[in-house]
């Protein structure tokens, strides 16, 4: 089948990480909230990973100040490796080798954090006339990867810009950006307009969107164009908006489960949830619920 005009395959990804973490202080004031730890990995690994079991293997990371640790994260470490090779802790050797090599990770420093839209911006140049992945690097989607390739497929199949969306309960819509749309099956939809973070009154629906977009390279102009929007900051939201007035948005409903980590409650909630997903940890479900009837 031939693809629409304007259409082309996604290649790469862009995962925002230079937000200061103010909701998880003190932890995040010397570590950034992207490398707290799910069980025995950093939040943005398991980002990474959802990027390529999406078959995105270009992810290009946006970083700021304090964010040296997830550079070093994704980097070689030759001493350390040496030291498992001698110890005999192949399991583990390969782990860390598997991180370094499975995909090109570059990095670029957001210099004011002036919101995701100009997060966005950032990575103009990387991505140059191609669409892209957006993956927020304080989301985890599980299961990993699938909606990622059902977004890169709605993109290849229409041209359009895509984003992930769930439905939220009403009281929570004004966390949110809330979208008005029309169905054209059974979890793909048309956007008709978006809004960010909405009075519940002012809210067209409960869809919201879950921090995965494939977004297409218009997008930069659209961009440049906005005026600070909510919170005083260039929001991805308005500039969705603006694709969605054009007839090129398209919202693809999440069926798995979100986990964000970038709040206390949800923090642990997430941690607690993979570790009781984990086959080499199967006491965990036992050991929470003696805690739990002390």
């Amino acid at each position: 089948m031939s693809r629409p005009v304007g259409s082309r395959l996604v290649r790469k990804a862009v995962i925002p990480a230079a937000g200061f973490g103010t909701r998880l202080l003190p932890a995040t004031k010397a570590q950034p909230k992207e490398m707290l730890p799910i069980v025995d990995r950093p939040a943005i690994q398991y980002v990474v990973e959802e990027a390529l079991q999406g078959e995105l293997h270009d992810i290009l990371i946006i970083t700021g100040k304090g964010k040296h640790a997830i550079e070093d994260h994704f980097d070689r470490n030759f001493e350390l490796e040496e030291e498992l090779r001698k110890s005999g802790k192949t399991h583990a050797l390969a782990e860390i080798r598997d991180l370094t090599t499975a995909g090109r990770i570059h990095y670029i420093r957001q210099n004011e954090l002036l919101g995701l839209g100009d997060a966005v911006r950032y990575a103009r140049d990387h991505v140059e006339a191609e669409p892209f992945a957006v993956l927020l690097g304080d989301t985890l989607l599980r299961p990993s990867g699938e909606c990622l390739r059902k977004l890169i497929s709605i993109h290849e199949r229409t041209g359009d810009a895509v984003l992930a969306v769930e439905e939220v309960p009403e009281d929570k819509v004004d966390r949110y950006g809330i979208l008005e749309v029309e169905s054209v099956e059974d979890s793909e939809y048309v956007v008709k307009r978006i809004i960010e973070k909405p009075k519940r009154e002012e809210a067209p629906s409960r869809l919201a969107a879950v921090g995965r977009y494939v977004l297409i390279p218009e997008i930069f102009e659209i961009i440049d164009g906005l005026p600070p929007g909510k919170n005083n900051e260039i929001q991805l939201t308005d500039a969705l908006h603006v694709l969605a007035t054009r007839g090129r948005l398209r919202a693809c409903r999440f069926s798995g489960k979100r986990y964000d980590v970038g709040n206390r409650f949800d923090y642990v909630l997430t941690t607690v949830e993979y570790a009781l997903d984990r086959p080499d940890l199967v006491g965990i479900r036992e050991a929470l619920m003696s805690i739990l009837k002390s």
